[in-house]
């Protein structure tokens, strides 16, 4: 057990995405408060890093419904009955403009983003509906929130996730289980170095009409470090999901960042025109 951990009740928690940034952020954080984390990842070498860490972790790709279950039955084995809490961190952003983007472009962005998700999601929610009671926390975006160019497959596949999210949480009222959304903006992570992968695989920018966008796109992903503005580390997300976990009475939505609390204010006072002017101005500054 970690030294001098927090006077805490000790929860079982299933967090998705660890292999860095908030995920694996969130796991490191946990399991120092003294709670008993299973963190999932896809690749074995990040199995091994967990490991070295001292953290418990199985092997779940999000788009494959077998590793979904061969998962979720062997974290309940490995938390002999019961799940307290389910993060939902794993996801990855498509780039590229909406009518640039493919059938199977979309589809994958899905499988993992929502259908993976929330697969894992109800298998947990039959476990802790056995309990009684139980937590479950998806980590959206301020892109569920709002669109900005060029995130269309990312910004649905959020404002999904948001849906079902408000959607269950009318549904599961008096349960015992509970729901909470966490809506970053940007924070330091290897999001955009992914997101290039993803773009190289299904944008063909040399056919685009947007091929101009594209190369200050290119840019905008490959700078290292902070590339927005207000970027915050990790930790000020898995400070909010600590919030969530521990509360008597976790909130329904945890805003984090700058941007998140100033677009949310603005899609709630400006006019629809007056908003799209706001985000194409945030889009061509981006590709200064």
């Amino acid at each position: 057990m970690p030294k001098n951990k927090p006077n805490i009740q000790r929860r079982n928690i299933l967090i998705t995405g660890c292999s860095s940034g908030i995920g694996l952020e969130a796991a490191r954080i946990l399991h120092r408060r003294g709670h008993n984390v299973i963190a999932t990842v896809r690749k074995p070498v990040d199995q091994i890093m967990l490991s070295q860490a001292g953290i418990s972790n199985l092997s779940c790709d999000l788009a494959n419904s077998e590793s979904i279950g061969g998962m979720v039955e062997a974290a309940i084995k490995a938390f002999e009955g019961k799940v307290d809490v389910l993060f939902n961190n794993a996801a990855y952003g498509q780039p590229g403009a909406v009518e640039d983007l493919t059938r199977d472009a979309l589809r994958e962005q899905f499988e993992t983003n929502v259908f993976g998700t929330q697969e894992l999601t109800n298998l947990v929610i039959k476990q802790m509906r056995q309990q009684g009671s139980g937590r479950i926390i998806y980590n959206s975006s301020v892109l569920g929130l709002i669109a900005l160019p060029y995130r269309g497959a990312y910004n649905a596949s959020k404002f999904a996730i948001e849906g079902l999210a408000d959607t269950l949480r009318l549904e599961l009222k008096g349960t015992g289980i509970t729901i909470s959304l966490i809506e970053p903006g940007p924070i330091t992570s290897q999001f955009r170095q992914n997101a290039f992968t993803k773009y190289q695989q299904h944008i063909n920018k040399d056919t685009s009409a947007h091929k101009a966008s594209y190369t200050a796109m290119e840019k905008r992903l490959l700078t290292p470090g902070p590339a927005a503005p207000f970027t915050l580390p990790a930790k000020a997300v898995v400070d909010k999901l600590v919030h969530a976990i521990e509360a008597d009475r976790p909130k329904i939505r945890y805003y984090v960042t700058f941007p998140t609390y100033l677009f949310a204010y603005l899609k709630r006072v400006l006019p629809a025109n007056a908003l799209d002017w706001v985000l194409r101005k945030v889009s061509r500054d981006e590709q200064q």
